[in-house]
């Protein structure tokens, strides 16, 4: 069962709000142990908390923080293709 989480934050595009974080709070969370790291890396200095933190207020870390969500879902996509592809392997094993 997948529990919504309270808050989550939305982009406004022309007036109409998308959600820039998935609204399953595990989802959410697996997300975000998937890029923290990069994140971190290739932002010096900062972390996702506190763009998450940002993005409540600036259209420009709303944006910034989607794009990384996005790299988490794809990411996430991929894991899940190898384990399938493991699986596949192992039942024809």
């Amino acid at each position: 069962m997948s529990r919504k989480a309270k808050h989550v934050l939305r982009l406004s595009e022309n007036g109409l709000m998308v959600p820039v974080e998935p609204e399953d709070l595990q989802t959410r969370i697996d997300y975000e142990a998937l890029i923290r790291a990069d994140y971190e890396r290739c932002h010096p200095g900062d972390t996702l908390d506190f763009l998450k933190h940002r993005a409540k207020f600036l259209v420009e870390d709303q944006g910034l923080l989607l794009q990384w969500m996005e790299v988490a879902a794809r990411k996430a996509s991929d894991l899940q293709s190898e384990i399938v592809d493991e699986v596949i392997v192992l039942v024809r094993d």
